[in-house]
């Protein structure tokens, strides 16, 4: 009898024990490992800060994450078998940074709703067609745009008022939405100012510095707003920009490092961070993707490299030194 007693006690704590490691991967995420497919339309630095900043948080949430990281490398036709990729490997969420990415991401899961799509570096997330709205995510999709609503507005007010009835050249790739949305906008934003504007078109980043080449005879300042093909390429219009002292205006920070003079703009480590931690509350199935609104970056600061200001030859204004967040130019 006593020995009859003992077993039943085993086989009880044993019960238990096999409770506690089930509860524990279906909570917090412990003890499992997920597969992430994580997209890219190509490598540059803004993309590259924003899946550094998604890998962060859900490191720092203590979530064992496996990563299956494919770029794009600029081509648009590879978007779309990467997302079909991830879906015939059963991945358990793709993260899907600019907006060709996510567009491919949503296409792939079209079917396949149990494979949440979170994306980041997206301009206009309702126009690109994401999502109904922001405050209506989709039923496997959610995210973070990367421009903030009032960053072109300001940009161009800044234009307009350090370099007026400057001609405006702006270099983008008309394939791109997210491109297409932001020239829309900046062309809005300059309407009863006195600026005017010169437009060249890219298809791809071997197009970009003839593009710049051809601008320099028509235009007073660069305006290079967060077009992925131009910005992978930003090198051939800073030369174009510091040989013919013509101000290069981007449309993020880290274009700064690469030689870009002044933006308006966010911190793209911070919104992949913001994705990564609502990829957190979904994997552990706390939220879903429809629970979560889509989100716009945090506020905007005027950001300035003084060495390119040298380089363009931009006459210093005096109130930049209170109003500008200063950024360093990359070492070569």
């Amino acid at each position: 009898m006593k020995r009859w007693l003992q077993l039943m006690v085993l086989a009880m704590i044993s019960v238990l024990v096999l409770a506690a490691c089930d509860d524990s991967t279906s909570g917090d995420g412990d003890g499992k490992t997920f597969k992430i497919g994580a997209s890219q339309i190509v490598e540059h630095p803004s993309l590259d800060r924003a899946y550094e900043g998604f890998q962060a948080a859900l490191e720092d949430a203590g979530l064992d994450v496996e990563y299956d990281f494919q770029s794009a490398q600029g081509d648009q036709n590879n978007v779309k078998p990467i997302s079909d990729g991830f879906v015939a490997d059963g991945v358990d969420m793709i993260f899907a940074n600019s907006t060709p990415s996510a567009l491919g991401a949503l296409q792939a899961t079209e079917n396949t709703k149990d494979i949440p799509v979170l994306f980041t570096s997206v301009t206009d997330a309702v126009d690109a067609g994401l999502v109904a709205a922001m405050d209506e995510p989709g039923e496997n999709i959610t995210g973070v745009v990367d421009l903030h609503p009032d960053a072109i507005q300001e940009t161009v007010k800044f234009i307009d008022t350090y370099f007026q009835d400057a001609t405006v050249g702006l270099i983008y790739n008309a394939g791109e939405q997210n491109s297409v949305t932001q020239i829309e906008a900046v062309k809005s934003a300059a309407e009863g100012t006195s600026l005017s504007f010169e437009e060249r078109t890219v298809a791809n980043s071997s197009e970009v510095q003839q593009a710049a080449t051809t601008l320099v005879s028509d235009i007073d300042v660069f305006y290079i707003v967060t077009d992925n093909t131009v910005v992978s390429a930003l090198e051939s219009v800073v030369g174009v920009a510091n040989d013919q002292d013509i101000p290069l205006v981007v449309g993020e920070p880290d274009s700064l490092a690469k030689g870009g003079f002044v933006t308006y703009g966010i911190d793209y480590y911070t919104i992949g961070y913001r994705t990564g931690e609502m990829a957190v509350e979904i994997l552990t199935g706390e939220k879903t993707t429809q629970d979560i609104d889509v989100e716009y970056p945090p506020e905007i600061q005027l950001f300035i490299n003084k060495e390119a200001v040298e380089e363009q030859a931009v006459e210093w204004v005096d109130a930049w030194d209170d109003e500008a967040q200063f950024v360093e130019s990359e070492e070569e």
